[in-house]
């Protein structure tokens, strides 16, 4: 007779399912996998880019190519100096003046509010990658709607960085910056305006917290340096390779049949620096290499970028929400282009 010993309860289940720690170590182990063949992977590229130097080296050598660079590199070196030195001055504002200030500072009317928070703009500089999350902290803080988003339009577009850089863009043009100044201000405070009279509070939702709650000034200061510097500088090498291509790469019998036609020219600049995305501290040198085009579809592109681009569209619906996103984005688009126009036929 043969006596068997009981299994254990549960002895079965633990053969087909691993306790939480086994499997925490298996997923850890495919992760480690995922990482070491990271290597490899830059080896082989590396070894591929090795392989067709020579058709490379051709191609690089290539006169298209080679104005395409000149191009692409004239712009993003002209142009990061301005953008590094835009970041650390907004990351400044945003970080070590509290938004009460604006609250103490601001008229009580938002009527007289909204000009008083544009001018604003020309005296704290600030990029619209932060000019979003300021004006929804301004909101937070009692600040009426109409005077932060006068100031969230303005901040990016008329302060000292943007001005400077659009005053060296175009050197021997002065009226130029008073151009960009003039409709940009008046922009920002129409649409002031117009969110006083038209707008409405359940179109408005502001963020429930600031994003670096919980650090201190230094430790929030250099995280949105870091991101901001990032962030910018990725459109900034877009733009830069966008204005290249335009310039060497699409035949000029193209742009200069766009160019020839007012209306086509100030649309096409308008919708491209909607699409490029580019931060305001470096859009005045991308346009300034658009020659073909005349200074008021020039100045479109200067004075609709900041104001509306792809980025601020995603960044205005996830801090104020949709419903304010998707009338605030093409009211400001169609008030930034007719201000272009209108400043653009009396002073350019």
């Amino acid at each position: 007779m043969s006596i068997t010993k009981a299994a254990p309860p549960g002895a079965g289940h633990r053969d087909t399912e691993a306790p939480p720690d086994e499997a925490k170590g298996s997923a850890t182990g495919e992760q480690q996998g995922w990482q070491f063949s990271s290597p490899l992977v830059l080896t082989m590229l590396m070894i591929l880019v090795v392989a067709l130097q020579g058709p490379i080296r051709r191609a690089v050598s290539a006169p298209v190519m080679q104005s395409w660079m000149t191009v692409f590199v004239a712009v993003v070196v002209q142009a990061l100096p301005f953008l590094v030195l835009g970041v650390l001055l907004s990351a400044m504002l945003a970080v070590f003046v509290p938004p009460s200030f604006f609250v103490r500072a601001l008229p009580s009317r938002p009527a007289l509010a909204v000009p008083v928070a544009g001018m604003a703009g020309a005296i704290l500089p600030g990029c619209e990658c932060a000019s979003v999350p300021v004006a929804g902290a301004l909101v937070r803080r009692g600040v009426a709607p109409a005077a932060a988003l006068a100031f969230l339009l303005s901040a990016p577009a008329i302060n000292p960085i943007v001005l400077t850089a659009t005053a060296i863009a175009f050197p021997g043009r002065p009226e130029m910056v008073v151009a960009r100044f003039v409709a940009s201000l008046l922009t920002a405070c129409a649409m002031g305006w117009l969110w006083q009279r038209l707008g409405r509070t359940d179109w408005l939702r502001p963020p429930a917290h600031p994003s670096d709650e919980g650090l201190g000034k230094g430790a929030a200061f250099w995280s949105s340096v870091r991101h901001d510097v990032m962030h910018a500088g990725g459109f900034l090498v877009v733009g830069a390779m966008a204005a290249a291509t335009l310039k060497s790469v699409v035949p000029a019998s193209w742009l200069n049949l766009a160019a020839d036609n007012p209306v086509v020219s100030v649309l096409a600049l308008a919708v491209l620096a909607v699409l490029l995305s580019i931060c305001s501290e470096a859009d005045a040198f991308v346009a300034a290499s658009l020659t073909q085009f005349s200074l008021t579809a020039r100045l479109a592109f200067l004075v609709v970028g900041p104001m509306i681009d792809l980025k601020l569209f995603a960044m205005q619906t996830a801090t104020f929400g949709r419903g304010f996103a998707v009338r605030f984005a093409p009211a400001t688009f169609v008030m930034a282009v007719a201000s272009a126009v209108l400043v653009g036929a009396v002073l350019l």
